[in-house]
């Protein structure tokens, strides 16, 4: 690679590291990985730099490299992760923390998904992506990208139903 193409790169990961960083986060779960699974990004990205085209699209190229190295590590792994059996506590009217215990519950919420799953949701409603560039993106049918969407969503409101009581007070 040369000076003129190095320093490139190195523009993009300054300027774009937050915003990757937080995607990351929201596909692994934990700042840690969010961290392990950027660079491995970036570092694939490095690597194929002169390959890529379309320098316009680095940010969906970096996601897409996330989001499936992130399904990747997490096929690897499954069996040594043990979801924690805690739920999110109902919410509270008028409590100043209520915000941030909904992000909470969301952040559980979602670590409970599969990775792909976790992925698409990611994708389509934090980074506001269409499903064709999902499905692009992670290698899958815009059918299979609905699917996981909606088996996601779906998972995610049953997880909610248990977790909240009705107005009657019964679950």
């Amino acid at each position: 690679m040369d000076a003129l193409a190095q320093a490139a790169f190195r523009d993009f990961v300054s300027d774009r590291t937050s915003a990757l960083l937080r995607t990351a986060y929201l596909l692994t779960g934990d700042r840690g990985q969010a961290e392990d699974l950027l660079q491995t990004a970036l570092v694939k990205t490095y690597v194929s730099w002169n390959h890529i085209r379309d320098k316009a699209a680095l940010d969906s190229y970096v996601r897409r490299v996330m989001a499936t190295t992130a399904v990747s590590w997490w096929r690897r792994r499954w069996h040594a992760e043990r979801p924690s059996g805690d739920l999110p506590e109902p919410r509270q009217d008028d409590d100043p923390a209520s915000d941030h215990a909904e992000r909470d519950a969301m952040w559980r919420l979602l670590r409970r998904l599969s990775p792909k799953q976790r992925a698409v949701l990611v994708l389509r409603f934090y980074e506001d992506w269409s499903e064709a560039q999902i499905a692009e993106a992670l290698g899958m049918s815009a059918g299979s990208v609905k699917s996981h969407a909606s088996r996601g969503l779906a998972a995610m409101r049953a997880q909610l139903d248990v977790s909240e009581p009705t107005r009657e007070g019964r679950r």
